[in-house]
């Protein structure tokens, strides 16, 4: 009977040999690829994702003080914080300075960096150096800066008054107003820099076209700049609000106990009154709330602009 099945010595095909040539390049790739990622990826698992699932199984665990011979595991701490109104207005409190913060850097970025568009190579170079030398100073010295400006009689209130704008000196340090200035100044670069990413990425002959075909320049911004940009205003949104929401310094210094934000609460729980496993909870509430507000805005803009985000 005649074999029909492949044997040993038949020699293989060149499509064959091509074909294993190229699955074995290609897994010598991939394993280069994981060898070169390998510290980042050991690095990244020791020194984030084992203490943030430590911090998750902390939020877990009630105690009576510093004793842990009588502690249990349950939700309660969960349960404490939503059932506390003073937790809850700290909630609302961070979630409307960081909103506030995003507006006030919207709409102080944007004119920036559709000027950093619209300028030559080298005047966009030198811009891009203003906007992003902010970043090599310490927040904790721009933060100073502010305090000695919005101080009480400081150099804005004698401005101001001088004017004859105020009568009075403005309560602005110590307060929700000084929190989002501080905030919005520290987070403004990161708002600027991805609206103009975005726009750099719009083809100039869609602004020619529109203009050739009589649309002002009023409406080519809003129906083709501004849509095209939207990727980069939400990619700064996100970035601003996010970085808004875990700020510690900004908020500690502008607003001090005036201003309860969730991470100056979480400091206090663990570092005063050492209820660690408590304020691991919150640190957690923290994470979900902001995670829970990106993906809802990101996914409403995704849907409203579909055509703009493929």
């Amino acid at each position: 009977m005649e074999n029909l099945g492949y044997s040993p010595d038949q020699k293989m095909s060149p499509n064959l040999k091509l074909a294993s040539k190229s699955k074995v390049k290609e897994l010598r790739k991939y394993t280069a690829a994981l060898l070169l990622l390998a510290p980042l990826l050991l690095f990244i698992l020791a020194f984030f994702v084992v203490p943030m699932l430590y911090v998750f199984y902390l939020s877990f665990i009630e105690v009576e003080g510093l004793d842990i011979s009588n502690a249990s595991y349950s939700i309660g701490n969960y349960l404490t914080f939503f059932s506390d109104s003073y937790f809850l207005r700290s909630l609302w409190m961070t979630m409307k300075v960081s909103i506030y913060a995003v507006i006030i850097a919207l709409i102080l970025g944007y004119p920036i960096a559709l000027t950093m568009a619209k300028s030559s190579a080298k005047v966009r170079g030198y811009l891009t150096l203003l906007v992003a030398s902010p970043l090599l100073i310490s927040v904790v010295v721009r933060n100073f800066g502010w305090y000695l400006l919005l101080v009480p009689n400081g150099v804005v209130d004698q401005f101001l008054m001088k004017l004859g704008i105020i009568d009075s000196p403005l309560k602005l340090l110590f307060s929700v107003e000084g929190v989002v200035i501080g905030l919005a100044n520290s987070f403004l670069p990161f708002m600027v820099l991805s609206i103009a990413t975005s726009l750099y990425n719009i083809d100039p002959s869609l602004e020619k076209a529109s203009s050739i075909l009589g649309a002002s320049p009023l409406k080519t911004f809003l129906t083709v700049t501004l849509p095209l940009s939207l990727p980069g205003v939400v990619a700064g949104i996100v970035l601003v609000f996010s970085m808004s929401m875990s700020s510690y310094v900004t908020p500690a210094l502008m607003g001090g106990a005036n201003v309860p934000v969730l991470p100056i609460v979480i400091y206090e729980q663990i570092n005063t009154l050492f209820r660690w496993t408590f304020g691991s909870a919150i640190s957690y509430i923290l994470l979900g709330v902001t995670l829970i507000s990106v993906t809802i805005f990101s996914r409403i803009f995704e849907r409203k602009f579909k055509e703009v985000f493929r």
